[in-house]
């Protein structure tokens, strides 16, 4: 059934899709083709997917305690398929990459750890930049510290436990929030509650990039009411993941664009 839902809106995404031929927002052109269009090869990425590769020949085991659906699951699983099944392709990796490289933003959130290649394309990115990442489970977040520790990224923090308890606490210590991205419970509720709380230390220039927006009807449905929040100004949706921006003084548009 997912299967055939996923399928269905790519169809539906190809058909309205569109390129920088079809961008008629000086701002928004130059986002695509400065950076999420980019073919640049930054320095960064070779190291991180070699971690990649490392962690799917791993088979060491850990105790795993998965929040990733809204239900708190235990089980031990050994490395390689925790890094199958949960790491983000390089291409989406190195599209956040290249977002915080043209963004340059200070504070950083991540919801959703896990092994921590994604973490480290954001942190890699901006150097300088504060990374606070979101990881329910505590083993899982302590094997991802220790690849930050051998990249030698001083600018991650690494907050353990599930999101729904631990990310309000957290912002209350934040003064604002630069860029985020939303990988964690992907539930209707959960993805909504996380935006509204990030929204409460946004500002006009701050970046949201939401993983798996067409992963499910109910992510869909929590996609749309994202758009369609009266802060939001812009977005676009590259079928795999969505950004939105809240800049001010411009009319509302949404942009379905390939990478």
């Amino acid at each position: 059934m997912k299967l055939f839902f996923l399928i269905r809106s790519y169809f539906k995404f190809l058909f309205y899709s569109g390129n920088e031929h079809s961008i008629h927002s000086p701002f928004v052109f130059d986002v695509y083709t400065r950076a999420i269009r980019s073919r640049q090869n930054f320095y960064a990425y070779t190291g991180i997917e070699a971690m990649r590769t490392k962690m799917l020949r791993c088979t060491d085991t850990i105790t795993v305690t998965d929040f990733g659906t809204g239900t708190q699951k235990n089980a031990s699983r050994t490395i390689n398929e925790i890094a199958a099944k949960s790491l983000k392709n390089p291409r989406l990796g190195q599209l956040l990459f290249r977002l915080v490289h043209y963004f340059q933003p200070l504070q950083i959130i991540d919801l959703g750890t896990s092994l921590g290649i994604t973490t480290m394309y954001l942190a890699s990115a901006k150097t300088t930049a504060k990374v606070t990442s979101f990881e329910g489970c505590a083993h899982i977040s302590s094997y991802a510290q220790a690849n930050f520790k051998k990249k030698g990224l001083k600018n991650i923090e690494l907050v353990v436990g599930n999101i729904d308890s631990t990310l309000k606490p957290t912002l209350n210590n934040i003064s604002q929030v630069d860029f985020v991205f939303f990988d964690a419970n992907h539930t209707y509720d959960a993805t909504l509650m996380y935006f509204q709380l990030c929204l409460q230390k946004a500002t006009t220039e701050s970046v949201f990039v939401f993983d798996d927006i067409h992963w499910s009807p109910a992510m869909e449905a929590a996609w749309q009411a994202i758009k369609a929040h009266e802060q939001v100004t812009l977005s676009i949706d590259l079928f795999h993941v969505g950004i939105i921006f809240l800049r001010t003084n411009q009319p509302k548009q949404h942009f379905i664009l390939r990478i």
